[in-house]
């Protein structure tokens, strides 16, 4: 199995990001998390656009709940959730998309927990950290079983972290940047049998010593564990390679319980009733397959009880004329962004890539799909973060001329056909593209135009979400849009920028971004950090890894009779599962 990106773990948790579809049927995503409270009222924050309130941040209750159709009121004890079709990586250690994570969440606990604020909290275990910063103690708590009525014990949260060193793990998390923990590397390389930093010091007490302080750390440590007797007994240190035959057939301690999956149609799962934060008040847990196309009549038929439309004035307007439903808006925790492939010669070029970003209309995709619900973007930060920073940020406004200039000084000059050419190949660019997908929708026609303007043959080709992850994994694409998902702490875009990043799946290479990343991650001084990261963001402004294009708003729309989601910017709703319930 060859190392991975994608998208997206959430509370596999706050380390690494999380890959989504984007559009409506996303959750960039994150996985994703963030830093900061969302004001959840009904006011919320608004802008005035085109005469018409914009709501960015708050609720919109059901208006006339009587309107709610008996396919949904006739559900007295199940939850349906549509969403993009799950990959089928039900496990915490490898889940890499929005949609596997979101299943693994609500299989498996984490030891800590993400709360609406960004900040953590214990979950299946209480935590202590020394005064240093180089050691964790997480004790567990009483009564945590395996579904087959296993207890939990600290040999599982030993095994779990050691898998992360394993030589032939390809999940996304980069554990060396994350938690390098004492001996972690001598595992790695085949020179140890053990990991020496890892301490079981009973059966409910496991103490971690790190060869250094990290502000990825505790994330990493107490996030989600798997059980040692199930998935250790065919294990050898250096084979992982049988993990992938028991994706699909995942043993957890979470809130709910896998009973059956069907690729592209549904995840049906069923409450655990020995769940030790008591058992789910809601029997039957359904994620069901939807797209943009179909998520908004499922929910208006009652087919749906909650989804995560595209947040549009014309999308609000039709879901607060059902009258049933209540939507919570807030900003995003992420961004969206067009990938290009380095190890393509030409996007190796920051000239090309920067004539690329000028060349496009990106104000015009960004008002196309969401109308005033999003903006354009310029460093891969949602300006939630405590760490974003618009000082010495160039904003790439749509600039033709310009784009021709810089790819007139790369080499790239019009042939006899008009198309730009260098060194005997045409400028040509295939797109792979997610759909269906607002976004594509919107970005194929304008790109198509302007870097028709521009001398670039740009040709599309349209797939579903798993196909373009798969293409993206192997490095068969030049250009492709997607979405992250951020966490709580921007070191961990570290994964996806670094030159050995665990999710750096395009090539990208920067030693200036190496050094910057190392020296955001041997502090956890804020303040510090902040004027790092500062430089960080200016270092991708100007060479462009992606095409940033914009943040959000996310909007998720729950049938009034589900209550008790409670959502965040940095929150999941699986972190809610075993509350929610059914009037």
């Amino acid at each position: 199995m060859k190392k991975r990106l994608l998208t997206v773990l959430s509370l596999v948790l706050a380390l690494t990001l999380v890959l989504s579809a984007c559009g409506g049927n996303d959750s960039a995503s994150s996985t994703g998390n963030g830093n900061t409270n969302t004001n959840n009222s009904s006011e919320g924050n608004s802008n005035e656009g085109g005469g018409d309130e914009i709501i960015t941040n708050g609720v919109i209750p059901a208006s006339d709940p009587s309107k709610n159709p008996a396919a949904a009121t006739n559900r007295t004890d199940t939850v349906i959730i549509g969403m993009t079709a799950p990959n089928g990586i039900f496990n915490p250690l490898f889940a890499e998309t929005t949609y596997d994570v979101y299943v693994a969440e609500a299989l498996f606990d984490s030891l800590v927990k993400i709360e609406k604020d960004g900040s953590y909290s214990p979950q299946m275990a209480d935590y202590e950290v020394s005064e240093d910063g180089l050691v964790y103690t997480f004790t567990l708590k009483d009564g945590i079983k395996w579904t087959d009525g296993t207890p939990v014990t600290a040999k599982d949260i030993a095994f779990s972290r050691t898998l992360l060193f394993d030589s032939s793990y390809d999940g996304p998390t980069d554990v060396m940047q994350s938690a390098p923990i004492k001996g972690g590397q001598d595992y790695k390389d085949g020179k140890a049998t053990s990991i020496s930093g890892i301490k079981v010091v009973n059966d409910k007490t496991i103490e971690f010593t790190m060869d250094s302080v990290n502000p990825l750390a505790l994330a990493t440590l107490g996030s989600g564990v798997i059980p040692e007797h199930y998935y250790g007994k065919d294990y050898k240190q250096g084979n992982l390679g049988f993990m992938k035959d028991l994706f699909t057939k995942p043993l957890g301690n979470g809130a709910y319980i896998l009973k059956k999956f069907a690729p592209g149609q549904e995840v049906v799962m069923e409450a655990n009733p020995d769940y030790y934060a008591g058992a789910p008040k809601v029997k039957n847990l359904i994620y069901k397959v939807t797209t943009d196309e179909t998520l908004v009549s499922n929910l208006q038929t009652g087919e749906t009880d909650m989804d995560f439309p595209t947040a549009s004035k014309d999308q609000i307007e039709d879901i607060k004329a059902m009258g049933f439903l209540d939507t919570q808006i807030f900003p995003t925790n992420g961004y969206g962004y067009i990938a290009m492939n380095h190890n393509d010669p030409k996007f190796k070029d920051q000239k090309v890539r920067q004539a690329l970003t000028y060349g496009l209309d990106r104000q015009q995709i960004v008002d196309a799909v969401y109308q005033g619900y999003a903006k354009v973007i310029n460093v891969p930060q949602s300006d939630l973060s405590w760490s974003y920073t618009d000082e010495g940020i160039e904003k790439y406004d749509f600039d033709l001329e310009k784009a021709k200039q810089l790819l007139d000084e790369a080499g790239w000059v019009p042939g006899a056909d008009g198309i730009r050419e260098k060194d005997g190949v045409k400028f040509k660019i295939n797109f792979a593209a997610t759909s269906p997908n607002p976004v594509n929708d919107a970005i194929i026609p304008i790109a198509t135009a302007n870097y028709k303007e521009l001398g670039i043959d740009f040709v599309a080709e349209q797939m579903d979400f798993n196909a373009v992850i798969d293409k993206r994994k192997k490095g068969d694409f030049d250009m492709l849009f997607m979405a992250w998902g951020l966490t709580p702490d921007p070191q961990s875009m570290q994964n996806v920028y670094m030159t050995s990043g665990s999710q750096n799946d395009i090539g990208y290479s920067n030693a200036k971004i190496d050094e910057l990343f190392k020296k955001t991650g041997s502090t956890v001084n804020q303040e510090e950090r902040k004027e790092l990261f500062k430089q960080v963001y200016q270092e991708m402004n100007a060479d462009l890894p992606y095409i940033y294009l914009y943040q959000r708003s996310d909007m998720w729309s729950m049938n009034n009779r589900v209550k008790g989601f409670d959502l965040s910017p940095y929150k999941n709703f699986t972190g809610d599962l075993n509350v929610i319930s059914v009037q």
